[in-house]
C-alpha cells in the first residue's frame, strides 16, 4: 500500500523551487554587476553639486559599446552609441597615485576647438550652455583642438576639478562607460543629469 503524501510536501517543493530561482537570479545579477556595471565611490568635490564625495554611482559599461580586451587595441570592439557632449563619463586616468577612475562631463568632441575664457567655455567659438554648472571659477585655458578618438572633459565644480585643462583630452580607449545613477546614499539616489 502506498501512503499518501503529506500536505507539507508540495509546499516544501514549491519553496525549494522558489529558493533555486532566487539563487539563480542573484547569481545573474552578480554576473551583470561584475561584467557590465560598476559602482565606484566618488572621491573629491569636482562634480558637485551633481555628485558629492563619498557617493556611489552606477557606471553602465555597455552605454557606448562592447569591448573585450584593454587599451587602445581591444580584441573585439562593437560600438553601440556615440559619446555626446554633456554625457558624464567614467574613465581610467593614470595619476601620481597609480590608475584611478575619474568621473567628468564631456564638453568637447573630436575635432572641436575648446577654449575657456574667465570661466566661460566656448566650443568652436560658441558659448557652451552649461545649466549643470553652479560652482564656476574665473580661470582661463588656451584653445585646444580635441584630437580624433578623444574627448575634452571638465568637472562641474571647475575650481575643484582635475580635468582636461590639466591632463589634456581623454582617449576613447580609457572610457569605461557612462555614469548614470547615484545609488548610495539612498537619500541622494537618482539619475545623473
Amino acid at each position: 500500500m502506498i501512503e499518501p503524501l503529506s500536505p507539507a510536501v508540495p509546499a516544501i517543493r514549491t519553496f525549494v523551487r522558489i529558493a533555486k530561482l532566487a539563487l539563480e537570479a542573484a547569481a545573474l545579477i552578480i554576473l551583470v554587476l561584475l561584467f557590465f556595471l560598476r559602482v565606484p565611490q566618488v572621491a573629491g568635490h569636482s562634480m558637485e553639486p551633481q555628485l558629492r564625495a563619498g557617493e556611489h554611482v552606477l557606471i553602465n559599461t555597455l552605454a557606448y559599446g562592447v569591448r573585450f580586451g584593454d587599451g587602445a587595441r581591444p580584441l573585439l570592439e562593437l560600438p553601440l552609441h556615440a559619446i555626446v557632449r554633456g554625457d558624464v563619463i567614467a574613465f581610467v586616468h593614470a595619476s601620481d597615485d597609480g590608475r584611478a577612475v575619474y568621473v567628468k562631463r564631456v564638453v568637447g568632441l573630436p575635432g572641436d576647438s575648446v577654449v575657456i575664457e574667465h570661466g566661460v567655455v566656448r566650443v568652436d567659438g560658441t558659448r557652451l550652455d552649461e545649466p549643470y554648472v553652479s560652482l564656476r571659477d574665473a580661470a582661463s585655458a588656451p584653445a585646444m583642438t580635441v584630437p580624433r578618438g578623444a574627448f575634452f572633459v571638465l568637472g562641474d565644480n571647475r575650481g575643484e576639478s582635475d580635468d582636461s585643462r590639466a591632463f589634456g583630452a581623454v582617449p576613447a580607449s580609457a572610457v569605461i562607460g557612462r555614469a548614470t545613477f547615484v545609488v548610495w546614499p539612498l537619500n541622494r539616489a537618482g539619475p545623473i543629469r
